[in-house]
């Protein structure tokens, strides 16, 4: 293993691109973050950090790192971020015995200050679908998760309706190069919804990993747990808080937050409430207007725009 920190720092990027199998994007962040720790450390001991030096810190010294975060005016969602990342680093050093420090276990992710509406911002989502697991698993677990989280979010399934989905159904869909999939809810009631490009290359991407699919036949669940079985919601919901902790997201983003983030986001960029209504399976348009957080403003604006009354006012 290497000696030198920036062996080590090379080494750790190494194993979260080739065994962690990170999204390039997760990649750069999490570059970017351990650059940045290394940088104030740099300046707050005065001369360049060492494996040696990193093992001695305390948590001032960390909890100074997280201060100058925040004068600088970084959101506390980026710093949650930031130092997931730096924790991972030090789990690296740790676990492969270059440097052990355990201070930065009793350091607190940040957290919002108030709470915030169930819906994520685009910008939160992002993050999300983009966060890689702290926890060592098999390549085809990570790519189910991304593929479950991308139906809630990209269809506005129910975790029922997603984890409901058959091997045949997804199968069917993925031959015929359909982006529109057929779904069950609520009341028996069918409904078609769209399919992003990149929902369905994560569901073929999670096909063509995992080592069960291809030995079930076409009624048995298509989203399978680590040993085979269908997966359990409570698997889903377990992944969804591993992330909002990493990310310091408040306690209300849960996998039904991203069915909520999907017609909000969809409000937001001008659809209208009853085509929502079609996409999420509600019987009642009044259910989606409770459902989704209506941006007063914008609202108020297409008011003004499109009454007669208020034209020329």
């Amino acid at each position: 293993m290497p000696k030198s920190l920036a062996a080590a720092n090379e080494a750790w990027l190494d194993w979260l691109k080739s065994e962690r199998r990170l999204a390039a994007h997760t990649l750069v962040a999490y570059e970017h973050d351990v650059a940045h720790f290394l940088g104030f450390m740099s300046g707050y001991l005065g001369e360049p950090p060492t494996l040696a030096s990193l093992a001695e810190l305390k948590p001032a010294e960390f909890r100074a790192w997280l201060a100058e975060r925040t004068r600088q005016g970084l959101a506390r969602s980026s710093t949650a971020r930031a130092l997931s990342s730096v924790r991972s680093f030090f789990r690296f050093l740790d676990k492969n015995r270059l440097a052990h420090n355990a201070s930065i276990g009793v350091l607190q992710t940040p957290r919002l200050p108030h709470s915030v509406p169930k819906a994520l911002s685009e910008a939160d989502m992002d993050e999300l679908l983009e966060t890689g697991s702290e926890q060592e698993r098999e390549p085809w677990i990570d790519k189910r998760d991304t593929a479950v989280l991308l139906v809630l979010y990209g269809a506005g399934l129910r975790i029922g309706e997603a984890l409901g989905l058959t091997k045949a159904m997804v199968e069917s869909l993925l031959k015929s190069r359909l982006d529109t999939l057929a779904v069950t809810g609520k009341g028996r009631k069918t409904r078609i919804v769209p399919l992003l490009p990149q929902t369905l290359e994560a569901l073929a991407a999670y096909r063509d990993a995992c080592p069960y699919l291809s030995a079930l036949d076409g009624s048995h669940a298509f989203f399978l747990g680590a040993r085979g079985g269908p997966l359990d919601p409570a698997i889903v919901q377990k992944r969804v808080r591993e992330i909002r902790r990493q990310l310091g997201l408040p306690d209300s983003v849960t996998p039904h937050a991203l069915r909520h983030s999907f017609a909000t986001h969809l409000l937001g960029a001008g659809g209208d409430l009853r085509t929502i209504q079609e996409l999420l399976g509600h019987a009642s348009l009044s259910t989606t207007q409770r459902y989704t957080d209506v941006d007063t403003a914008r609202l108020n604006a297409v008011y003004r725009a499109a009454h007669p009354r208020a034209k020329g006012r």
